[in-house]
């Protein structure tokens, strides 16, 4: 089971949201590129980085700057997600050296396009799934999607993707245990590897999840509960 700690970015600072409402923010630290290289010497092998206003297409381009930064001084993979619509998007992040982007809003909207990625770019394309209530959102988690959860990583999964990083909307920034039941089926249904995310509030849910790896959940993002001292990622990454 691989721990991902996450940076969200938002105005070039670390923040953290509660259940994707971008009205309730609440600032970590005015460094990101710090709390990178601190996951780093406590022993991360990945990094999750978001950009907040881009995927509320917010007119900001400091968080791709920042990101790049981050994966200058990490040294070990960036995953990078947020606002990336186009092969331009993509295409900047990788040369900013990002092992893998995630893809949310487009993959819902346009399948064609989304293989165009795979094509392109390969196994460096992630699909980032985002439901409530089992029912995909978009747009930063503002819109209501036509898809459900599991026909999104159907058609995903028949476009030539090997992973997806699935959030339960409701469950994120809340503390209050991962979706374990639907992340597992969404796996077992699709046969796409799974990156768990949402909820993670203490050691007995990477534990929990650690148990799931036969449904294809191999990780999991961890966020609000490393920046609120529920435990610390050393101790993640000895439960995992």
């Amino acid at each position: 089971m691989l721990i991902i700690p996450a940076i969200d970015l938002k105005d070039g600072r670390c923040v953290r949201l509660t259940q994707g409402r971008k009205q309730e923010v609440k600032v970590y630290d005015s460094d990101p590129v710090e709390i990178a290289e601190g996951f780093v010497d406590a022993g991360a092998r990945m990094i999750h980085v978001v950009d907040l206003d881009g995927a509320f297409a917010d007119a900001n381009s400091q968080n791709r700057k920042v990101a790049r930064k981050i994966i200058r001084a990490a040294k070990i993979p960036v995953q990078f997600g947020g606002g990336l619509r186009a092969v331009s998007d993509v295409q900047q992040m990788i040369e900013f050296g990002a092992a893998q982007v995630v893809i949310g809003t487009l993959a819902a909207e346009s399948p064609e396009t989304l293989e165009k990625f795979v094509q392109l770019f390969g196994f460096r394309i992630c699909v980032g799934i985002d439901a409530r209530h089992g029912q995909v959102m978009t747009h930063g988690w503002e819109r209501v999607g036509k898809l459900t959860a599991l026909d999104l990583a159907l058609r995903v999964a028949d476009a030539g993707v090997d992973r997806i990083v699935y959030t339960d909307i409701a469950r994120d920034g809340m503390l209050g245990g991962v979706n374990i039941e639907q992340t597992c089926m969404i796996g077992r249904e699709s046969g796409l590897c799974v990156t768990a995310s949402g909820g993670v509030s203490s050691l007995a849910d990477i534990t929990e999840l650690k148990a799931a790896r036969h449904y294809g959940v191999d990780s999991v993002i961890v966020g609000k509960a490393l920046y609120e001292g529920r435990f610390t990622l050393q101790e993640a990454l000895r439960a995992a």
